[in-house]
């Protein structure tokens, strides 16, 4: 039992082995991957391989988390000391829970689930976001007395920061010129870049410094909706339309698209619960680690 398994190579598990192959101290340890067999010759999934076995010098295990029993994936996450979930986007409820329980059922010495989004306990059960139940499913599992073997780190991370500027979600829409507020224009937000939770992920991992068992944060910038459009203004140098979807609003958009995740996910951001906290606190602020802001993001954008 020993190394690091990362549970996908999409952009935050890319992230996180790109992290770990980089750490000063790394030292040698072995990294693993485990992606679906390939099915196809896709160039990019070739070229992607590639990186990952010749310039990271990670290994490749072959596994389909959805067609796989636990009992399947306890086999495999036996041989490691530590496994991170990094394949949370778009898997099927349940998929979750069936990996911690993989997890403990391996007596896997750590774990870190895919919690990397929101402070699901402030949020709690039954919120309009229903994916978010399952998180807390997971937290339950570990916290549980039955858990005796398996150290849990939680990475709470915010909204992905690009998920701001999606047409589909709405709050930015550079196209139509309009910035959205969710709820209030003085409610908070924390958001933070896929390469900034691969860099602190990999840096708790490596180097704990006695983190175990709880509950971590990070964050790129912690943001109210109307500092977001003065920051759009400004480096657009133009005025951008303000429009406010308050919660009266936002349960229209529900009860007209009851099944749309986006709609859900705007509807949980708006109430304004655990979804935003002080950088001050967060992991890369006491550790000095330089992540990126949305001011910066922004300027990573072409003028239009």
């Amino acid at each position: 039992m020993s190394g690091i398994l990362v549970l996908g190579a999409g952009e935050l598990g890319l992230a996180v082995l790109e992290a770990l192959a980089k750490h000063p101290k790394r030292n040698g340890k072995k990294v693993a991957v485990l992606l679906r067999a390939a099915t196809s010759t896709d160039p990019e999934r070739a070229k992607l391989l590639r990186h990952i076995r010749d310039d990271l010098h990670v290994v490749i295990e072959t596994a389909d988390v959805l067609a796989a029993s636990v009992d399947d994936l306890a086999s495999l996450f036996a041989r490691y000391h530590t496994v991170v979930s990094c394949n949370g986007m778009g898997l099927p409820s349940g998929t979750q829970t069936k990996l911690a329980q993989a997890v403990l059922q391996a007596k896997v010495p750590r774990f870190i689930p895919w919690q990397f989004g929101m402070n699901y306990d402030i949020i709690g059960e039954g919120s309009t976001q229903d994916l978010f139940d399952e998180q807390l499913a997971v937290r339950k599992l570990l916290r549980s007395p039955d858990n005796m073997t398996t150290n849990w780190i939680i990475v709470s991370t915010g909204l992905f920061m690009s998920f701001l500027f999606l047409p589909a979600f709405g709050v930015v829409d550079i196209p139509e010129k309009t910035v959205r507020g969710l709820g209030q224009w003085d409610n908070r937000i924390t958001v933070t870049t896929p390469v900034d939770i691969g860099t602190v992920t990999a840096d708790v991992l490596l180097d704990p410094q006695g983190i175990e068992r709880q509950v971590v944060f990070v964050a790129g910038g912690t943001i109210s909706y109307g500092e977001l459009a003065d920051l759009v203004d400004k480096h657009y140098s133009t005025t951008f339309k303000r429009e406010l979807w308050d919660l009266p609003i936002l349960q229209q958009q529900l009860a007209a698209s009851p099944s749309d995740t986006m709609v859900k996910y705007r509807d949980t951001f708006a109430q304004g619960r655990g979804v935003a906290w002080d950088k001050a606190k967060t992991v890369n602020a006491q550790r000095g680690i330089s992540v990126t802001d949305v001011a910066k993001f922004i300027e990573g954008f072409e003028k239009s």
